[in-house]
């Protein structure tokens, strides 16, 4: 439970900080409609625009390098911070941006 709590922890400052420096890029996209969360903890392209996919290409990089050290740190898979991160991100997504659920965008 504790190592659970740590983990939620780590997940929501490693989210805050790997959106930070494109966090008003990253919102605008959202406002737009052009990227939303996927999920398997990473951002997706809605619209494909080339401004979109560099975005959404960088973030993920950065989130994966994150995922990994948590990962590690924590003695559990990558697949299971993804998981983690994935229903974090759900949850802080804001309603009318997009969510890829049951293999389709759909905006929460």
């Amino acid at each position: 439970m504790k190592n659970k709590m740590i983990l939620n922890a780590l997940l929501m400052i490693a989210f805050l900080f790997s959106s930070i420096v494109f966090a008003l890029e990253l919102d605008e996209a959202k406002q737009k409609g052009l990227v939303g969360e996927k999920d398997n903890g990473y951002l997706g392209v809605v619209v494909a625009q080339n401004d979109a996919q560099s975005l959404v290409t960088e973030i993920n990089e950065k989130r994966k390098e994150v995922y990994k050290k948590l990962a590690s740190k924590n003695g559990i898979t990558l697949q299971q911070v993804e998981k983690l991160a994935a229903q974090k991100a759900y949850q802080k997504t804001s309603p009318g941006h997009y969510l890829w659920t049951n293999g389709q965008w759909v905006k929460k």
